[in-house]
């Protein structure tokens, strides 16, 4: 629900706020100043997290990623927006690190990796409905879509109810307080966050340009965005359920490897796209990409860190993909204002390429930096 849910109104916000100066990029920035906060605010999170629990700081954030979300329906001002976006990247930067944290904490093993593909299969899915809802709310009205935010105050009697705090914030085991004091291996650490930022970078050009390169080649109505996202997001779900069964024999650089290669050349028939099917596609191949790739993420920021470092890590990692998120439309907007949607989608394309390439030979050395690691 955090970007693509809006995606479609994108167009029309910058249509409503046009006497707003810059207000190309502003409203864009609607979509990824959330971003921004989460870097700001992930980490801290992670520390406080690690050192007082996760739940009651979880609650909150569902709180206020509710609150701040449907703030877009009763606002009278870009700023007013962008305020209410900023608000909502604190929330976000809570969520996400919390809920990777207690997925180290309640999961090992196979176990993990295949929760950790039914987690971005239910994304993807979520993505679909709501993408798809977003769009047709965005015929209606660009404020329309703001309303879904309330959807995340259901969610808060089911954490309530149903998850618990992980005993290491009680009465720690022999074998986790071992654990704990094993140095965390930094390398891999950074390594994981430069290609985090740079992945997000790449793939935040599809929900903020894609709509406009649609509009480009004739694509006008907004569920059109809608429907390429959705099908992105879809596939995204199928591909991601397949996780757990591809980590039981690839390596996690060898997954980056595969789901980079996939979105390059999505990326790349996306800036060949003339027609409605042949950006239906080439969203396809872009989704099946990410579909493995964000789990594979996850997976390895949690083999890298130890029970009494995980949020703390997971934090950085997810500041690492929201800081991607927030500069993606800083390195795109310049390069489409100087040689268009088309060929932007195309370098970014190419750009992959060599990250896949990178990210094979990060693997000739991957298993001796983190042996330690379960």
């Amino acid at each position: 629900m955090a970007g693509t849910t809006i995606s479609p109104s994108l167009p029309a916000i910058e249509a409503a706020f046009a006497e707003v100066d810059k207000v190309q990029l502003l409203a864009r920035m609607v979509l990824t100043l959330p971003a921004l906060f989460v870097a700001f605010c992930a980490p801290l999170i992670g520390g406080l997290a690690d050192r007082y629990g996760r739940l009651r700081l979880l609650t909150a954030s569902i709180v206020l990623y509710g609150v701040a979300g449907v703030s877009g329906l009763f606002v009278d001002s870009l700023a007013a927006l962008l305020v209410g976006r900023a608000a909502l990247g604190v929330a976000i930067g809570g969520i996400m690190t919390l809920v990777t944290a207690l997925v180290g904490d309640y999961f090992v093993g196979p176990e993990r990796e295949r929760y950790l593909g039914l987690q971005q299969a239910f994304t993807g899915l979520g993505g679909v409905v709501f993408v798809l809802g977003g769009g047709m709310l965005a015929d209606f009205h660009w404020r329309a879509p703001f309303a879904v935010y309330a959807m995340a105050f259901a969610i808060i009697p089911a954490v309530i109810l149903f998850l618990t705090e992980p005993r290491r914030f009680g009465a720690a085991s022999p074998v986790a307080a071992s654990q704990a004091e094993a140095p965390v291996k930094w390398l891999p650490v950074a390594a994981l966050c430069l290609l985090s930022f740079l992945i997000n970078v790449a793939f935040y050009v599809v929900p903020s340009q894609l709509p406009f390169q649609m509009r480009a080649i004739g694509l006008t109505a907004p569920s059109s965005a809608g429907l390429a996202l959705g099908l992105h997001n879809l596939v995204m779900a199928g591909t991601a359920l397949c996780y757990g069964r591809l980590r039981a024999s690839l390596s996690i650089p060898a997954i980056f490897g595969m789901g980079l290669a996939l979105m390059a050349l999505g990326f790349l028939l996306v800036s060949a796209s003339d027609t409605m099917p042949s950006v239906l596609i080439a969203m396809a191949v872009c989704g099946a990409g990410l579909g493995v790739a964000v789990p594979n993420l996850m997976s390895a920021a949690i083999s890298v860190a130890t029970p009494s470092t995980r949020g703390r890590i997971a934090g950085t990692v997810t500041a690492s993909m929201f800081i991607g998120h927030f500069s993606s439309p800083f390195a795109s907007q310049p390069w489409i204002e100087s040689f268009g949607y088309a060929a932007t989608f195309r370098d970014a394309g190419f750009g992959l390429i060599l990250l896949a390439f990178a990210a094979a030979a990060v693997g000739l050395f991957w298993t001796g930096l983190t042996s330690h690691r379960s």
